[in-house]
Order: structure tokens, then sequence, then C-alpha cells
């Protein structure tokens, strides 16, 4: 019988290619599985977010067979959507210490986009490069990939790590203070999809009750006839500014607590609804008059949301009494829908960044003097509102920002960030000093009515407040909206006017409240729905959104809707 023939050399070269191609075809579907398996073990910590984990990551790989039916292809491009989570939950957390969400998402509008392509110039560019290198390499995958999966099969899979993921996060709920560890990147995100949809499909973006039995009479635009002489009104936002002497053991510069208090000496707390970052959540206390905590899961959103559909607050109550409303805003207007909000409460001029010449970060002062050049360009006669949005406060305080205004300062032997944040408040006492000269030397005789407020804590708060809690514990003091974490300053001052008194003024308050209280100081009448929330603070002590586990302020948002002022949420 004769013997196959042996192959020759070229053939067995062939054969040894052929199977090393193999291999690297089969690597290309595995390594992107490996890569995400290392990633799962270092950024989820316990068991039950790796199994979250494992099934966010499923959903995606199957999202993308049922659409390409090419497994390779498909983890690859799971894998890019979960380092790009990553990344930009990290991002999310320096700025505000919480993770990104599922809400997250569901805001993404153009907004969003104009504001990143605005402050990174850059960006576009990189997205541009960015996709110049991945499509090539999509399509090396495709072409490398040597498996098909149907896809039926595959969309049967993906349904049931969904539903799986479903049932998990309903019996197993993350505890929403989790949101604040660095960590759980995708486990966090996609187990927030499960809740966002769920509180979303049960009462929408806001709280409110189903029905009410009183009626709010809608205001006519001139039924507004003030007894006394109109003051010009300043609202100035102290950007992260509280006392820090709450902290034990915090050196502060002699006169350090003059900033806090008012025309008659008394310091007063202003309880804001955020710390640390989210300045947009005060914005909307002190503009609309209402709580963002009603917006629950929503309320990093709260000025996007409200944008159009939020037809209420201080700015058109002030327009109704014949105030012309001005804002100034050390941002791009793109920001959190910034300018969109305002306008829609009732800001007729805005101007943001790009509209005063800001470069970066300016001290208060830039801000005062463009506050006092637009008030000469005002007519005299009419009287004039103006929101001045400082941002010099600003983190991070780990560098120092413009050392050069302050040539004499001396820390006082405290943290490295707490002696900047405290001599950046003093650089704020100053300014605002300075400011309240020019505006008696350029306009004297001119009645302002100046109320100033702390928008919120600065970041680094919690571990001077309470040194010795973990990250665990802080994150349950503030879920639990500890007042200690939440309380700043509100301030009253007056120049050529006598600010009139009022019950209002109490010595602690919800920011939602203040335009309330600005309203009552300056001598304006009240329209319906700031008359019917007077009633609430009086009755409720300065408490609104706590006051009856949220009652009051459910049955107040559903009088706004009755009335027409809150629609489409």
């Amino acid at each position: 019988m004769a013997s196959a023939p042996n192959p020759g050399p070229l053939a067995t070269v062939a054969s040894a290619g052929a199977t090393s191609f193999g291999i690297f075809r089969l690597l290309a579907v595995a390594a992107p599985h490996l890569a995400a398996l290392l990633l799962m073990l270092q950024t989820e910590a316990d068991f039950g977010s790796r199994i979250c984990f494992l099934l966010a990551w499923g959903i995606l790989n199957f999202f993308w067979i049922t659409l390409l039916r090419r497994p390779a292809l498909s983890a690859a491009l799971s894998l890019a959507m979960v380092v790009a989570l990553v990344l930009l939950s990290r991002l999310k957390h320096d700025v505000v210490q919480m993770t990104a969400n599922f809400v997250d998402l569901m805001m993404i509008d153009r907004d969003t986009a104009a504001f990143l392509f605005t402050i990174f110039p850059n960006l576009r560019w990189s997205v541009i490069s960015a996709g110049l290198v991945t499509i090539p390499l999509m399509y090396t995958l495709w072409w490398l990939d040597p498996f098909r999966i149907r896809r039926l099969p595959a969309l049967a899979c993906k349904l049931t790590c969904l539903a799986v993921l479903a049932a998990y996060s309903i019996e197993w709920p993350d505890e929403a203070w989790r949101g604040y560890y660095d960590d759980g990147y995708l486990s966090k995100f996609s187990r927030s999809g499960v809740t966002a949809v769920s509180d979303f499909i049960h009462y929408g973006f806001m709280e409110s009750d189903a029905v009410a039995r009183e009626r709010l009479n809608v205001p006519l635009v001139d039924s507004c006839h003030p007894a006394a002489l109109r003051p010009n009104i300043i609202m100035i936002h102290d950007e992260s500014s509280f006392d820090i002497r709450a902290a034990d053991g915090v050196k502060v510069p002699a006169g350090y607590g003059s900033h806090f208090k008012s025309f008659d000496g008394k310091e007063r707390k202003f309880l804001a609804e955020s710390n640390g970052g989210p300045s947009w959540f005060t914005e909307y206390n002190v503009l609309a008059g209402l709580s963002s905590r009603s917006f629950g899961r929503f309320a990093y959103f709260v000025t996007r949301i409200a944008s159009g559909r939020v037809e209420r607050g201080l700015p058109l109550s002030l327009r109704r009494c014949g105030y012309d409303t001005i804002s100034l805003y050390p941002a791009f207007g793109a920001f959190m829908s910034a300018r969109s909000f305002q306008v829609t409460t009732g800001i007729q001029h805005f101007y943001d960044a790009h509209d005063l010449g800001a470069k970066d970060v300016e001290p208060d002062s830039f801000f005062y003097d463009k506050a006092l050049s637009l008030m000469s360009l005002a007519p005299p006669k009419t009287p004039l509102f103006m929101f001045v949005y400082l941002a010099a406060n600003h983190f991070p305080w780990e560098t120092k920002f413009r050392p050069d205004l302050t040539p004499s300062w001396r820390g006082q032997g405290n943290e490295p960030v707490v002696d900047e944040y405290l001599r950046r408040q003093s650089m704020s006492a100053d300014d605002y000093t300075a400011f309240i000269a020019g505006l008696k030397k350029k306009f004297p005789g001119r009645p302002f009515l100046i109320v100033r407020y702390g928008d919120h804590q600065p970041e680094f708060s919690p571990h001077v407040l309470d040194p010795a809690l973990d990250e665990a514990g802080i994150g349950k003091k503030l879920e639990a909206y500890d007042p200690r974490y939440y309380a700043t300053y509100y301030a009253i001052d007056a120049v050529s006017f006598e600010p009139v008194k009022s019950p209002t003024e109490m010595d602690t308050i919800d920011g939602p409240y203040l335009p309330l209280v600005i309203q009552e100081a300056a001598g304006i009448p009240l329209d319906p729905s700031f008359d019917e929330q007077k009633q609430i603070m009086l009755r409720c002590k300065g408490m609104f959104y706590a006051c009856q586990a949220g009652a009051e302020a459910r049955r107040f948002n559903r009088l706004l809707i009755d009335a027409g002022v809150i629609h489409g949420l």
C-alpha cells in the first residue's frame, strides 16, 4: 500500500500560519471579555455589585450581537462603552462627589453637547480623531471575527439578563448614599436604570399630589401695585460659602463672622438642598422658589427639566411689579440649561461668561464691576432686579486662586484646603464691601435691597464637620439631609432703604423660601402662589420639603400644576 506523501515545508508553514491566524481570531473575541473582567475586579467592591456588572455586561454584548451577529466586535463596542462610562463617572465624582447614573443618560440633550464642545474646544477634534481610529479597528474586528450568532437567541439572552437585573435591583435596591462612593460605576449605573424608570412611571419627573381641593388664581400681569417705593433688588449667589466655625478646631482670621451678618446685626441660616457641588439646585430654589427634592432621582438635572416647564418664580413676580430683570452668570449659558431655565423663570437679560468677557474663573470684583456697569445703563426710574452669580470660591482649593490679590495673607495653620478656602472667603468679603461702596458712590440716594446667600457648603465640609466618619457614614448623613451638612447663611443688607419687617425673616429658612423673604423685605405685594407659600412657611416654621415628610411640597406642586404655571412634569 502506498504511503501518503509527506507535506512539503511550504505546506507546513501555511498550516502553522493558519493555526496562528485562528488563535489570533479567537483572541480578538476573548480579549475584550478578559479586559472587562479585570475592570470589574478593580471597580466593583462586593459580590452583589459584581453580579450586576456581569448582567449589565451581558445586556450590552447581546444588544450588539442582536444588531451585528459578531461577538468580537460586539464585545469591543461594549468594552468601549463601559470604559467611557468609568471615565465620565470619575469625572463627575471629582466635580460633584457623585458617580454617574442612568438619569445622566436620560438627560443628554443639545445644551449638554454645546456646553462640552464650548468649554473643551479641542473635544470636537478628539471625537473626530477617535472616530477615524475606531472605524478601521471596528472593520478589522468585523473581518477577523470567526463566529456568527443568530439574532433571536441573542435577543432572548439580552432580555433574560435585563429581567434578572431588574428583579435583583427591585429585590435588593442600591442604597442611594452609595452614589457618593467612587467605585461600582457600571453596577450603580445599571441598577439606577431600573429605579429611575420605575420612579418616572410612578410619578413622572416631579412629585405632586394627584388632586388638590384648593385652587390658586393666576395673577394678572399688571395686578401688582406696591404701596411704597420699590427698591432695586440685588440677589448675590455666594459660591460655596458657609460659616466654617461650625466645625470644631478651625482657626479663622479676626473679624471673620461679620460677612454673615445682616443689616440688623443678626446671623441667619439658609438650608441648601445640595452639598459640595451642584449650585444649580440652589439656583432652582432661589429663582423658582421651589424644592429640587421634589424631583427625587431626577433632582440632579432640575434646571434642565424645569426649563420651559416651571413658569413661576421670583423674577416673574417682580416683572409683574414693573421690574427689569438681569442675570450675570459665570459659566456658559448652556451649562445645565441655565440660560433657558432662567429665562423661563422671568429673567429678561441673561449675560453668561462669554457675554461678560470672562476668562476662566474671575474674582468676585469682576462680576460686581459688571453689575455696576449694567446698572448705569438701566433707566433710573425702572426698578431693577439683578442676580449676581459669583464663582471665585469654587473648588479646587488645593491650588491658590489669584494669590496676587492677597499679597499680605497669612495662613491660619489649618489644613491647606481650609486655609485656601478662608483666603478666598476674605477676598469675597473685601470685594463685597467695595461693591457696596460703589453702589453708594455711583447711585446716591437710590434705594437698594441686597440679599446674599451661600449656595452650598464646600465639598470638604463633611470631613471637617465630622472628621471621624468614613465615606459610608458621610454618605448616609448626606442622604438623610443632616442640617449640619446643608446649612449656609443668608444675609439682608440695604442702601438708602429700610427693609420691611416680616415674620418670614426667620433665623433659619429652607432655600425655596428666599424669594418670599426678598419680596416681603422689599414690600412687594405677593401673588396668590407666594401668598400660599407664605402660609406654608409660617405653618412649617421655615421648613419646606421636609415639612410633613414632603406632603406640603407635593400639595403645593399640585396647586401650581392646576394653575397652569407648571406643566409637562
